[in-house]
């Protein structure tokens, strides 16, 4: 059915919020804010960071981006490696390069950690192209991103295309880029956020990615 996947990072292919919200809870105390419980922070996991702390924290753009500033000190020493795989991602991935697919990373999180993240974890070798977010912030919209993954690939069928995640940032910046998408209900995002955004399929497995090739 589809000849490209891409995929986000984060909620998709690692559970990583460990690092993330230990990093938000580093920056947070910069402005004597203390989180009691580590899940309300779950919602930052998957959007781009300066959204989050301007929407759940009513933060200024400058003191999000000093916020994002200051979660960095905390992510990019002991965060970034905060995570783990998701079940059955690895060998999905694997499978997918064997029956000759082009696999594409679509992130709102900075190129430099989704890159880290991927050789640490052994899965760098299996992606053909790695699209993140600028630590300046000029890119990171997920509809940017994807289209910045699209582009670097090159003379991609959109048709033959399909963007895999677990937010409604995934699902709605491929509908802006012409291309479907499977929601993964096993992430941060719920069925509910998935199928409010008109995702094209849901699953509930990662290996349930298999049965779109």
């Amino acid at each position: 059915m589809y000849d490209y996947f891409l995929f986000d990072l984060d909620g998709t292919i690692v559970d990583s919020g460990l690092g993330i919200t230990n990093s938000v809870m580093y920056a947070l105390k910069k402005w004597n804010i203390e989180v009691g419980d580590r899940t309300e922070l779950y919602r930052f996991v998957g959007p781009p960071l300066y959204e989050s702390f301007e929407k759940f924290y009513g933060f200024s753009k400058e003191d999000a981006i000093k916020a994002v500033e200051a979660y960095r000190e905390y992510y990019r020493e002991k965060g970034v490696l905060e995570y783990e795989l998701y079940e059955g991602i690895a060998d999905t991935l694997k499978e997918l390069k064997a029956r000759g697919k082009k696999i594409i990373l679509a992130t709102s999180k900075p190129e430099v950690f989704a890159t880290m993240i991927l050789k640490h974890s052994g899965l760098f070798e299996l992606f053909d192209f790695i699209a993140g977010a600028t630590l300046d912030g000029s890119l990171i919209k997920k509809e940017d991103v994807i289209a910045y993954a699209l582009k670097g690939v090159g003379n991609v069928d959109t048709k033959k295309a399909v963007m895999v995640g677990d937010r409604s940032h995934d699902i709605m910046g491929a509908h802006m880029n012409g291309i479907d998408s499977v929601g993964v209900t096993y992430g941060y995002g719920s069925r509910e956020e998935l199928a409010g955004e008109n995702a094209t399929y849901i699953i509930d497995k990662a290996t349930d990615i298999l049965n779109f090739t």
